[in-house]
């Protein structure tokens, strides 16, 4: 049971990073909150002790992942992209996009 309740933490700590990253952007929120339920729902009947942490670590991973190294990049008026890196992006290596992968998304 104490692994039921761990899974749902990690769920839950996963969306909320998924829905911190992905603020204003609705397409970036409503798919990153699909996967995360598409890899929960896959794992639901994992009854392995050793595999349930392992299935634990990578939410883990996963949801600090998301945190510190996905930064989105927000239209300015005047037509470019602006990037505004938080403290928890700290460290993280920028890499920006270049312009025709920007228009074709």
């Amino acid at each position: 049971m104490a692994a039921r309740g761990e899974a749902l933490s990690a769920y839950r700590t996963l969306l909320r990073a998924t829905r911190k990253t992905f603020a204003g952007d609705s397409l970036m929120l409503t798919e990153s909150g699909s996967e995360v339920r598409k890899k929960f729902e896959e794992n639901r009947h994992v009854s392995s002790d050793g595999e349930i942490r392992r299935l634990l670590e990578e939410a883990r991973e996963a949801s600090q992942f998301i945190s510190t190294m996905i930064v989105q990049a927000k239209l300015s008026s005047s037509g470019g992209y602006v990037v505004k890196p938080a403290k928890e992006h700290a460290g993280a290596t920028l890499e920006v996009p270049s312009e025709a992968i920007l228009k074709s998304g």
